[in-house]
């Protein structure tokens, strides 16, 4: 029996509390021994023999700071922490003094003499041992214990301060030793701590008295206070790139990051400075936030060609942040146990007060204090939560933004319409492969040195040996001998979707984050309030849960419906958004054809169908508000009914009240369960449209291969073409789909060898449409081979460098230097040898900034001439070997043009270098070429070979070429051979206007514009109304409630009404809904009618503004405004206002019922409220600012993205994806520092803000507790909940009115658009008479024009007179005013003189009729995304024979037959811009839709320069033989042939008028400029005759060839 009893004595001893910390030291002694000999020498060596790892030197983490920062920071932190270890190490040595003290001095409670603890001890210990018993008690043996802990610990803090900070050693035992004293200090918290807040218990070592006081302040200091203030230490997470800066929050001190105190500095510095600057004043970048490091961290998980597996996105995401998401769930589950501290607080002093404190065993203070402590530390889980979900969020856009941009650069753009299921119809295409295909903004990516792709150092070729390219879809079919994937026919919208994909669809990624939540949270919490109404009102509780459950369908069905609306509704905005892109896209070419008026309408309505179902939408979000609102309602009556009447319960104050709170968290559970559960599924919808993206469009053929797959020789070269440029049988498509109907199933077929000539000039010839341009795509693997033997074979060797000139000229909206350089080192000789033989200099002189200044968006302050030669200048200095030019001649004029051939092409800068000319100019450009080809209509080769040859072969092209090879001598006046020393002043050459940053509040002026638009005062007091009545009868209910519950004090149970009160209860919740309904369906209509009225006024003052103010306003922007920021204004905007307004009334409503009740917390609820304002204010005035510079940092990931696709082909053929891919990730590391920064702020007024409401409960419960001055529980009860409510409320009314404002900012743009300046308004006097114009008439009388009020005049005093059905030419060298003419004749810039079209005053009639009047096609054609028909016709006025006429008329049906299977016809669609047609095809349907109009007046700029010779010369031909005797035509063109037979032409230069008569007079006129020109050009003697002249003196130069 004793030894049972003994060993029950050492059992019990053993589980003593105050053994625990021992325990805890005992564990961490044997875990920091593993962690020393693992660390040894030894240790490390024989670990890595067990994992068979090499034997290397293992990374120690650097110091807490870098070598950069600097030397004063460094001393300053090191400083910090040393401090807070000697007092850690004090605190440790001062605890184990205390319990030396406590062991020596303090008594056995329970001896009968009062020896001490330690004597009792030493005593007890002689008697164990020689009468073998044990002799020591449990506390003796547990103080040992703690004193060993402390020993310990001691040790532990004396070995970090003799340590390095950072050492691995010094981080390990600070968080053994952290842990150690915070288990100490819950021990005793508990012992002694805990019994001083109930009733009944008491401390268990009450007997140390001050020791044991002494030891808990110490112990709180060293445990709590010390780990949560010290600094802590920076470790990079790549030591050998440390951030030269780190961020605060992983240097800030632990209570700091909690409580976000880290950004105080800079939520002051925004409080008092008008506007934050990203780079001088925002946080830095953490170093694990960068996009490098993300990029290796995630593209393991999600890049195939990194080595990912191939599997959903989702699954690669959360295998990357796993660990993240792992505290996510821990969070979210300590959020659910916090979000039910006030019920039970309001209970348990509801039960005190019911009965007057008998039986309680937990003080009241404590559960006042939980009012407080509960919602604080829910507040501190939630911010956490919050805090690393943002962070995730924020890190998840920049991944998927650069891996979309990355694989993006892998695709192939020809064929990229046919590779996203469910995109649309098919799209016939063409043949021309243009750089143009990528015209919509978008992202692209992936390198071409990427390592899994094999290429041979000298070039990129294919042989047979590579086959068909393995595609990402495994349904084929066999198509003759190849396979080739079947995929439904589909549109060409790729880039639109790219778009799409890193703005929607990341945005819907970044919605759908907090999945876990939805799932712990809403599905948790249902099950914890279900049980805690149970505990509360028994099974009643169920009866209300089995409501709810059947109510469930009721939300589901109405989101469903919501889905189905917001399905239909993104249809009509897409619709919408389409055509206002397109729309701006062409916005010239409408103000040109005065077609604004037409456009307005169009847009007007696709709006007018998104509002209907914007409108649904809305009536279906008040339906599911009411459905949320009811089901927790029934629930309540449902659960009172039966806990009533059936269980005849008695309802008390705390069972109304903690069920009433219980029932609200209820309410809220289900609203964020069915609120998330939407973008849930819209994240999963987009996430899987990514993974389509990555899994399943087409590739380069280089990249279409399973990497696991790739085999060694799969892309090497012929065994006779490594250093070959040229073609072996091959043929090549658009797209590996040839069944698909995608560039109308062209085919470029190169039978036997085509070889061009190394260091010589090659040109490329051929007919409009034949394949010049897919030539070169081919040789740069754009297009997908086809081999047609074994011996099939490409090859273009890049070891020396390959350089592009695409026809349609790309430039970078960046300097005219920077776009010349294009990352080439600066070498200022070449650079200006190469300004000088691209005709540049006149052109640098012209600028006031030189080659400083910007080019713009799509180079809008540049001529199409200007553009070329820039893309060509870039050719030519770079580096390589190889220069492919692509119709870089069509858009100069016949001065420039000959100056190119003459000084560039024949300079020695091209000297030894190999190129490849596609040019229709052969007159110039035969005497250089060293080979020749030609090709066919039919896209095959016609012949190749030297010149003499290639003419002999061709006698079509000798009969083009007339007089080829005739070269005129230099002619006077030709510029300098000798390079000149331009020298401008230097201004900062900007062009584009900088978009301005708002500082400050939203403008009360923007907000008047929507407020004005809701509605009259009529509406304003019909919505408050409702909503004030509404929110009245709620808090009624409550009051109500708790009016039931006192009617049983002093009744029984059957002496009370029940079905009279839950009748009253029943219709004040019916009238509250009624009410609701009515106020927010009056908000609604209001709403949609203000979306409507701003969407009109915004597209009408854009579509009227004036020239200027596009040529200086990036076209983006214009489609920002009209898209995203309208967007923003018909829904959040609208909401938060609404939902602005419906908080402020509740919180008027339950502040008013506080204060009824007791009006001493008047003023501290006034205060509560101020200081909450003022909060906002301050998180507001931070928050705007950082909002302005994130979507400032947010719109160059765009644009580099739409850059980067409008240039794809030439980066692939200059080979610099890799410097495109880091500038993106230094693009995208400016958003995501903004973006942080941005997430973290909110973080900030939450954490201050939310712990108020419980605070101000608190203090009311302990006012209305301890000073009794209400007496009756239920009135307690009701002030408590509209207490908790209110100070609730504060702030998510902050935070809303944050939202409101930030959203806001659309408005303040939308404002700055609507007052942009404006074209003058139409006016009645302004019509001029019906019949008008009867001719083409024009007499221009001493005309002069600027484009500024007050700028230098470009046209001085120009006068002349064109007689109705004239053709006149205009000709002139480049800044000669032709262009400024044209656009005077418009009234598109500012004028002085007179203009009388059919003998009207032009400045006398309204601008719409006027340009409706004129026809003008411009040099750059634009084209709608729509039918050849749309085209044409876009209003659908006229018949197909008329359209037809026009096409014949144009020129279309002179290059492709009758029976061509892919002709262009009325149906055929038109890709956006026109991509899918070459630069000639878009031209002819530009000139084709001007004739459809009919104008007297017509006038062609360069509207046929991307033609060839003979397709011009019909076109020619056929305007003068289908326009009218009364049609006026004039014709700007840089082809003399194309105006040499007309009536007369004028010559300007330097704004002046210095020749306009027949071209046989001007021809006549010696020194004339016109002359020169025609003496200059290769075909003088044709031009002469064409002008009816008999030309002498010349035949001598002209060399026939043999």
């Amino acid at each position: 029996m004793d030894m049972l009893n003994t060993t029950n004595t050492i059992s019990s001893a053993m589980l003593d509390t105050l053994r625990i910390p021992g325990y805890f030291a005992a564990i961490s002694a044997i875990v920091l021994s593993w962690h020393i000999v693992v660390a040894s020498g030894p240790g490390k060596r024989l670990i890595a023999l067990i994992l068979s790892q090499s034997d290397e030197p293992v990374a120690v983490s650097p110091s807490g700071v870098t070598e950069d920062t600097s030397a004063q920071e460094c001393t300053a932190f090191r400083s910090r922490v040393f401090v807070f270890q000697v007092l850690r190490l004090t605190g440790s040595v001062a605890l184990l003094g205390l319990t030396l003290a406590t062991l020596g001095f303090i008594p056995k409670s329970n001896s009968e003499t009062s020896s001490p603890l330690f004597t009792n001890f030493m005593e007890n210990f002689v008697k164990a041992k020689y009468n073998h018993v044990s002799g020591n008690s449990g506390s003796e043996m547990s103080q040992i214990a703690v004193l060993l802990a402390y020993v310990y610990t001691s040790l532990l803090a004396g070995s970090i301060l003799l340590r390095p900070i950072a050492s691995p050693w010094s981080k390990t035992a600070n968080r053994h030793l952290a842990a150690i004293l915070l288990v100490a200090f819950l021990v005793f918290t508990y012992r002694d701590v805990w019994p001083l807040l109930t009733f009944t218990d008491k401390p268990a070592d009450a007997a140390e008295g001050w020791l044991l006081w002494s030891k808990l302040t110490v112990l709180c200091v060293t445990a709590v206070f010390i780990p949560l203030l010290m600094p802590r230490e920076y470790i990079p997470v790549d030591p050998q790139n440390p951030a030269p800066k780190p961020n605060p929050e992983q240097t800030t001190p632990l209570l700091s990051l909690l409580m976000f105190s880290f950004l105080d500095p800079l939520v002051w510095r925004a409080y008092k400075t008008p506007h934050l600057s990203l780079d001088d004043h925002l946080p830095p970048l953490a170093d694990y936030d960068r996009t490098p490091y993300l990029v290796d961290r995630a593209f393991k998980n999600l890049d195939s060609f990194s080595g990912a597996k191939k599997r959903h996105l989702f699954f690669g995401l959360m295998k990357t942040f796993r660990r993240e998401y792992i505290e996510l769930a821990f969070m979210t589950l300590l959020r659910v146990l916090t979000a039910y501290a006030s019920p039970i607080g309001v209970k348990q002093l509801l039960l005190y007060v019911e009965q007057n404190g008998e039986g309680a065993y937990v003080r009241p203070w404590v559960w006042i204090s939980w009012l407080f402590l509960g919602p604080f530390i829910g507040a501190v889980v939630m911010q956490r939560y919050i805090f690393i979900g943002t962070g995730t969020v924020v890190r998840v856009e920049a991944i998927i933004t650069q891996l979309v941009f990355e694989h993006a650069l892998r695709m192939r753009m020809k064929g990229a319409g046919s590779d996203i299921k469910g995109s649309g119809g098919a799209v016939t295409h063409t043949t021309s492969a243009t750089e143009s295909s990528a015209r919509v903004g978008t992202p692209l990516g992936d390198d071409a040195d990427d390592d899994s792709i094999r290429e041979s150092s000298n070039g990129r070729s294919v042989t047979a040996s590579s086959s068909t390219p393995k595609s990402a879809s495994n349904r084929t079919r066999t198509i003759g001998k190849e396979s080739l994937p079947e995929v439904p026919a589909q549109g060409d919208h790729t880039l639109g979707k790219l778009n799409n994909m890193v703005t929607t669809d990341l945005k819907n990624i970044s919605g759908g984050r907090d999945f876990l939540l939805c799932v712990i949270y809403g599905a948790l919490g249902i099950l914890l309030s279900g049980w805690f109404l149970y505990s509360i009102l028994g099974w009643s509780a169920m009866v209300g849960m089995i409501v709810m459950v059947l109510g469930f369908p009721l939300p589901g069905y109405t989101t469903k419906l919501i889905q189905k609306f917001q399905v239909e509704k993104m249809k009509k905005t897409d619709a919408r958004v389409q055509l206002v892109a397109e729309s701006m896209n062409i916005l010239r070419l409408i103000k040109f054809f005065g077609w604004e008026e037409k456009i307005n309408a169009q847009i007007a309505e696709k709006c007018e169908d998104e509002l209907k179902y914007v409108l649904k939408g809305r009536l279906l979000d008040i339906l599911n508000n009411i459905i949320n609102y009811v089901i927790p309602l029934i629930t309540m009556i449902a659960s009172y009914s039966t806990y009533t009447i059936i269980m005849k319960g008695d309802l008390t104050a705390s069972t109304v009240f903690s069920s009433i709170a219980v029932f609200d968290l209820l309410r809220s559970q289900l609203q964020t369960l069915f609120y998330m559960i939407p973008p849930i599924l819209q994240a999963k919808v987009s996430l899987n449209r990514v993974t389509e993206f990555l899994q399943e469009i087409e590739l380069l053929d280089k990249y279409a291969v399973i990497p696991d797959s790739r085999v060694p020789g799969s892309t090497i070269q012929g065994p006779d073409m490594e250093n070959v440029i040229g073609f072996r049988d091959a043929t090549f498509a658009w797209s590996t789909h040839s069944e698909i109907h995608t560039r109308r199933n062209f085919r470029l077929c190169i039978e036997g060898e085509l070889h061009f000539r190394r260091g010589g000039f090659n040109l490329i010839i051929g007919p409009t449409g034949s394949g010049k341009t897919a030539l070169l795509m081919a040789l740069l693997g754009e297009m997908h081979f086809i081999p047609s033997d074994l011996h099939s074979s490409f090859n273009l060797p890049r070891g020396g460098g390959v350089a592009y000139a695409a026809q349609e000229a790309w430039v970078q909206n960046d300097t005219i230097k920077d776009n010349i350089l294009f990352g080439s080192p600066f070498v200022e000789e070449r650079y200006k040898k190469v300004i000088y033989q691209c005709g540049l200099e006149p052109d640098l002189a012209f600028f006031e900034t030189g080659d400083d200044t910007e080019v713009g968006e799509k180079g809008l302050t540049l001529s199409g001439g200007q553009k070329a030669r820039i893309t060509l200048a870039r050719a030519i200095y770079s580096p390589a070997e190889i220069i492919l030019l692509d119709d870089v001649l069509a858009a100069l004029d016949v001065h420039t043009a000959r100056w190119i051939v003459d000084k560039c092409f024949q300079g020695d800068q091209v000297k030894g270098r190999t190129v490849l000319l596609v040019t229709h100019n052969i007159v110039m450009t035969t005497q250089l070429a060293d080979f020749v080809v030609v090709i066919g209509r039919n896209g095959h080769i016609a012949s190749q070979g030297t010149a003499d040859d290639v003419l002999v072969d061709n006698y079509k092209l000798v009969d083009e070429l007339g007089e080829a090879y005739s070269f005129p001598e230099k002619s006077g006046d030709d510029v300098e051979d000798k390079p000149l020393d331009v020298k401008v002043q230097k201004l900062n050459g900007k062009l584009t206007v900088a978009e301005e940053a708002s500082e400050g509040h939203v403008n009360w002026k923007a907000m008047k514009l929507y407020l004005n638009n809701l509605g009259t005062p009529l509406f304003w007091f019909a919505f408050f109304s409702g909503v004030v009545l509404s929110d009245a009868s709620n808090t009624i209910q409550v009051w109500w409630l708790g009016y039931w519950a006192l009617q049983y004090e002093g009744s029984t149970h059957t002496e009370v009404s029940i079905p009279f009160y839950l009748i009253i209860y029943a219709i004040f919740a019916i009238i509250s809904i009624v009410l609701y309904s009515f106020g927010f369906t009056m908000y609604m209509f209001g709403s949609i009618r203000a979306s409507r009225v701003i969407h009109r006024k915004l597209v009408g003052a854009v579509t009227r503004t004036t020239l200027q103010w596009l040529d200086t306003t990036p076209t983006a922007r214009i489609i920002a405004r009209c898209t995203q920021d309208i967007n923003a204004v018909d829904g959040p905007v609208s909401h938060y206002l609404s939902w602005l307004c419906e908080l402020t009334i509740t919180m008027m409503v339950k502040f008013g019922a506080v204060i009824l009740f007791t009006p001493i917390f008047l003023f501290p609820g006034i205060a509560l409220a101020i200081f909450g304002c003022w909060c906002g204010q301050v998180y507001i005035q931070a928050q705007l600012t950082v909002k302005r510079e994130m979507s400032n940092a947010r719109s160059p990931v765009l644009s580099h993205f739409g850059a980067a696709v409008e240039g794809i082909v030439s980066i692939r053929a200059y080979g610099c994806q890799t410097s495109f891919k880091n500038d993106s990730m230094i693009k995208i590391d400016r958003y995501t520092r903004a973006a942080r920064t941005f997430n973290n702020l909110d973080r900030w007024i939450n954490i201050r803000l939310e712990p108020l409401g419980g605070l101000y409960a608190a203090a009311l419960a302990a006012w209305l507790i301890y000073r009794r001055n209400l007496s009756k529980a239920n009135d307690i009860g009701f002030s408590l909940d509209m207490a908790v409510g209110f100070s609730s409320l504060i702030l998510l009314w902050v935070k809303v009115l944050n939202e409101l404002e930030i959203n806001g900012d659309s408005l303040e743009r939308i404002q700055d658009y609507v007052s942009i300046e404006q074209e003058p308004k139409s006016t009645a006097s302004g019509v001029p008479p019906a019949y008008w114009p009867a001719s083409g008439d024009m007499r221009v009388e001493n005309l002069s024009a600027s484009y500024s009020f007050n700028g230098p005049k470009v046209l001085k005093d120009i006068s002349f007179h064109i007689k109705s059905g004239q053709r006149v030419g205009v000709v002139g060298r480049t800044g000669s005013g032709k262009s400024s003419l044209i656009l005077s004749l418009l009234r598109c810039i500012y004028t002085e003189g007179n203009v009388y079209y059919d003998s009207v005053l032009t400045s006398s009639v309204n601008l719409d009729v006027l340009r409706s009047n004129i026809t003008i096609i411009p040099q750059v054609p634009e084209l709608l995304s729509a039918s050849v028909r749309h085209n044409l016709d876009p209003f659908g006025e006229h018949d197909d024979a008329t359209l037809n006429n026009a096409l014949r008329s144009a020129g279309l049906f002179s290059f492709q037959k009758d029976d061509d299977d892919v002709r262009i016809t009325l149906e055929s669609s038109i890709s956006s811009g026109g991509a899918n047609l070459s630069v000639g095809q878009r031209q002819i349907l530009a000139l084709a839709r001007a004739l459809v109009r009919g104008s007297k007046l017509l006038i062609l700029d360069e509207a046929t320069s991307a033609i060839d010779y003979e397709t011009d010369t019909i076109i020619q031909k056929s305007l003068r033989e289908e326009l009218k005797g009364d049609v006026t035509l004039i014709t700007v063109a840089h082809r003399l042939q194309t105006i040499m037979d007309a009536d007369k032409i004028l010559v300007l230069d330097a704004g002046k008028v210095l020749e306009f008569d027949s071209p046989s007079e001007l021809l006549k006129k010696d020194g004339g400029l016109l002359k020169s020109l025609v003496d200059e050009s290769g075909d003088s003697e044709k031009l002469y005759a064409m002008a009816h002249l008999e030309h002498q003196n010349l035949l001598n130069r002209v060399r026939c060839p043999t």
